[in-house]
């Protein structure tokens, strides 16, 4: 008992410390800001997730005494709501009895069947847009009032930077509108690459440590439900109503192509299996997509077409099925 109490107290304690620093205003603060959910996947992952939400309500109600309830409840919905969550979902399992390994008709039935990353996306997904829609809303509560305070707010930016040489007051205007159209989308997209990279982190410190109680799963195989499909299309569509519901259809759409992101990807380790040159090839598709971003549409765009054609199930027709992880 007394370690599960020192364990809540240390990851409560840099959890809270990274969200806080961003008051600092030094760029490293944002990073660490980002980072903020990492200790409490660990302790979720290692310790289970009783820990990691005794830690979440400690390090929110010690945010809230210092620095207020606003602090605290933002806190508990983008950094302790998500991390418990996600960690429980990881560690979801139950057991399998008189079945065979897929692909494997010989094969032994495995223990434990675990949760299955194509859903644990979409509940990334999810947070991504509940947090980016949350954080939007404290800005006002329509489309002309968000809009304006993030274009009042990128204008002081744009003063504290200064003029730019070759380019006008007009000029500037247009990239500063472009900007706010893009703002919402981003937002998603930012949020959900860091809950992902907060979760693979955490699930990498952990099994380094020999404490992570579920087999490393396969990613060139994580596929998203069917009806995420469905969902994204009417998503599109609501993006074009115009107003509050355009917005928030944007931020849904954006987080939900940013899931057939990480699909493309899968489907991408998997058509490259026989190139001889698979390690070059993915290092500068990854390497593209990290320098240029225009790149991730194609990625993107790759994940939807497996979703559509089944990209990886034509692939491996005809050829042995892949090994089960250990």
């Amino acid at each position: 008992m007394s370690a599960l109490v020192l364990i809540v107290l240390v990851a409560a304690c840099a959890s809270a410390l990274m969200f806080a620093s961003i008051i600092s205003g030094a760029l490293i603060s944002l990073v660490l800001c980002y980072l903020a959910p990492l200790p409490l996947m660990v302790a979720a992952l290692s310790w289970g997730p009783l820990s990691a939400s005794l830690a979440g309500i400690a390090a929110t109600i010690g945010l809230a005494a210092i620095f207020g309830a606003p602090y605290g409840f933002a806190f508990a919905l983008t950094v302790a709501l998500p991390a418990w969550w996600l960690g429980h979902l990881a560690l979801l399992g139950r057991p399998i009895t008189g079945q065979t390994a897929a692909g494997a008709a010989d094969a032994p039935a495995p223990e434990f069947e675990w949760y299955p990353l194509g859903p644990l996306l979409l509940w990334i997904a999810g947070f991504a847009a509940l947090t980016t829609a949350a954080a939007l809303l404290t800005l006002g509560d329509d489309a002309s009032s968000i809009t304006g305070v993030l274009r009042r707010g990128l204008l002081r930016i744009l003063q504290v930077l200064g003029p730019q040489e070759g380019v006008t007051n007009q000029d500037a205007e247009h990239w500063v509108d472009a900007l706010v159209m893009l703002a919402p989308s981003a937002g998603a997209i930012v949020a959900m690459l860091t809950l992902a990279l907060n979760l693979w982190l955490a699930a990498k410190i952990t099994a380094t440590s020999g404490r992570l109680h579920r087999p490393w799963p396969e990613f060139k195989n994580v596929t998203l439900p069917p009806m995420t499909l469905a969902a994204t299309c009417v998503a599109i569509a609501f993006c074009f109503s115009g107003g509050l519901i355009a917005i928030l259809a944007a931020i849904i759409t954006s987080a939900l192509l940013m899931a057939y992101a990480f699909t493309g990807f899968a489907a991408l380790h998997t058509l490259t299996l026989e190139l001889k040159s698979r390690a070059v090839w993915l290092g500068v598709a990854y390497a593209a997509v990290v320098i240029f971003s225009w790149p991730l549409l194609v990625i993107v765009a790759l994940g939807l077409a497996d979703a559509v054609f089944g990209l990886r199930q034509r692939y491996w027709q005809g050829r042995p099925p892949p090994l089960p992880v250990p």
